[in-house]
């Protein structure tokens, strides 16, 4: 595989005069001309990196682009030798720290920059082990690594605030990877539910999200090697995180904001594609997010991984347009390529093909019934533990194992609402008025006879609840939210329903501003319900509405820093 010597030359200039500034002056313009080769291919052009045996940066950079593979495949083989790869970048940059503790702060520069590679390879050896053993001595580990790193950044922090420091030549990329280490734990620790917080909290963590957001936008506003980094972070996080594990309060604007500089310079980089994918998904653009998806699996050919994460996108874009067959189509591509979760991949076919009829299904060679049954026999375990998503998948698809199963009431609008996809479709009436005709459709066919009934009920009066709140429906909505409530006692099986109603109703009463009456309705969810499906999820979006709902930027513990 090659780029040809023009374009490998200069990649190979991009790595030893963008990240070997320990004993150099930092050349930031040919960098950033560098990057332009770097950014147009970012996985083709990791195959050409080397010095990672003498430079901290070319053995880190090496060693996280190897991690974003294995997270990405989950293959063994790529888990083992991201691992092997990322503790040699530690060694690299152990070879460059002081030999004293921090009790003694004169640093050299380079010796500064070490501790910060350091502390990056830490964090990122700690997800690896958390994602390749599974018994509770490599836990232990993993969790010893991430203390060591939070307790490094803490310190390095405290550095740049002494009026002792001396900034340096290159205190710019320094001072860009404290941000990046302080900010991304302030932010993912203070997105944490509660239970968990309190638990970090004994242990000597803290986190607050408007300090972690603010650290990384000043990381991110520089022109340092983890500009980047900060970037890419916060755009996960107004992108991904506030949606999947919150109440879609992501800010789609700063999204933008961020993105259209590397969109303009680099139009064809496919991560920066992906993005503007999930920010039109955001926006409820479904037509010119597909268009994005389809442009980044054309810009690259080299990470199918990458293109995995572009079907995933667009069996959602497909589903929140109702077009059964094409959702269909990307699953399966996702059940054939990809090694994620066969389970989930399966169970979302079969509930494509549930919403066509015989003759429909006809030209796909399989049924939803036989789909629903391999669902369990396809589980697996990473880390130790099933996916929740898969966990959640085998539950709903055990019904299709009787000789005459009941079917499902339209198990894609679930499984859309345990992605959050509702706060997409709210944002357009057609796209909402759509999924509550398709939800009517199921109500008819509901039978009152069956074990599952009161079930399928609730099932179908939270998700219209969800539908007519977006339209403005209010109090039809808030009917529908209650009338899930009402009948707690007699749901057999999907008992994550009630939680989830009342995580509804609390959201819709802080949207009337009834501050006092949402923060009792999700304060009852978080304490009174547990050992239900989906049960994390659901307490990451109660702590996010708490936080909306008491307008703090403290989840109740001290920030990293003690005076920010």
């Amino acid at each position: 595989m090659s780029l040809g010597p023009e374009k490998e030359a200069a990649v190979l200039d991009l790595f030893i005069y963008g990240f070997f500034f320990a004993w150099q002056r930092f050349n930031l313009h040919l960098w950033m001309q560098r990057l332009t080769v770097f950014t147009d291919n970012l996985f083709l052009c990791c195959l050409f990196l080397h010095r990672t045996k003498d430079s901290m940066y070319h053995a880190l950079t090496y060693a996280t682009i190897l991690e974003m593979q294995a997270m990405m495949t989950f293959d063994p083989e790529h888990i083992l030798a991201a691992g092997n790869t990322m503790k040699e970048a530690q060694g690299v940059c152990q070879r460059f720290r002081k030999k004293s503790t921090f009790t003694n702060r004169n640093f050299t520069e380079e010796e500064l920059h070490a501790e910060v590679c350091y502390a990056e390879c830490l964090l990122q050896r700690a997800a690896l082990t958390f994602l390749q053993d599974e018994n509770m001595i490599s836990f232990i580990k993993g969790g010893i690594k991430v203390r060591n790193s939070y307790q490094t950044y803490k310190e390095l922090h405290m550095i740049l605030q002494s009026s002792t420091y001396v900034s340096g030549d290159n205190h710019g990329h320094f001072q860009g990877g404290v941000k990046l280490g302080v900010g991304a734990f302030n932010l993912m620790i203070s997105m944490l539910p509660t239970r968990t917080l309190r638990l970090l909290e004994f242990v000597g963590f803290s986190g607050n999200k408007e300090f972690g957001l603010q650290q990384l936008t000043e990381g991110s506003a520089g022109q340092t090697f983890r500009s980047f980094l900060c970037n890419m972070l916060l755009l996960c996080y107004h992108t991904f995180m506030s949606f999947i594990l919150g109440t879609g309060e992501g800010d789609v604007e700063d999204a933008e904001k961020l993105l259209q500089p590397y969109l303009k310079h680099y139009p064809k980089g496919s991560i920066f594609l992906f993005f503007a994918g999930r920010i039109e998904v955001i926006k409820g653009n479904l037509d010119a997010a597909i268009e994005r998806f389809e442009e980044c699996c054309e810009a690259q050919q080299q990470w199918k991984q990458f293109h995995h994460m572009c079907y995933w996108e667009l069996m959602w874009c497909f589903t929140y347009k109702r077009h059964w067959k094409m959702a269909y189509f990307y699953a399966d591509l996702l059940s054939k390529e990809n090694a994620w979760s066969k389970a989930t991949y399966a169970y979302m076919k079969g509930a494509y093909l549930s919403m066509l009829t015989k003759e429909e299904c006809q030209p796909f060679g399989e049924c939803e019934v036989m789909l629903f049954r391999q669902v369990h026999g396809l589980k697996q375990k990473i880390a130790g533990k099933s996916l929740p998503t898969e966990k959640f998948a085998i539950r709903k698809a055990r019904r299709y194992l009787s000789e005459n199963p009941i079917t499902l009431p339209a198990p894609p609008l679930e499984m859309m609402y345990i992605w959050n996809g509702y706060t997409v479709i709210g944002k357009h009436k057609d796209l909402t008025e759509g999924m509550l005709k398709t939800l009517d459709d199921a109500q008819v066919k509901l039978d009152s006879r069956t074990e599952f009934s009161i079930d399928d009920q609730c099932l179908v009066s939270l998700l219209r609840g969800l539908c007519l709140k977006h339209l403005g429906h209010q109090e039809e909505a808030e009917h529908y939210f209650t009338l899930v409530l009402c009948n707690e006692t007699q749901i057999k099986f999907d008992h994550y329903l009630v939680p989830n109603a009342l995580l509804e109703h609390g959201l819709l009463c802080l949207e009337q501003g009834r501050k006092e009456e949402g923060i009792k309705l999700l304060e009852t969810a978080k304490q009174n319900y547990k050992n239900y499906s989906m049960e994390s999820r659901t307490h990451f979006r109660i702590q996010a509405a708490l936080h909306k709902a008491k307008g703090t930027g403290e989840n109740g513990i001290n920030t990293i820093p003690s005076s920010p």
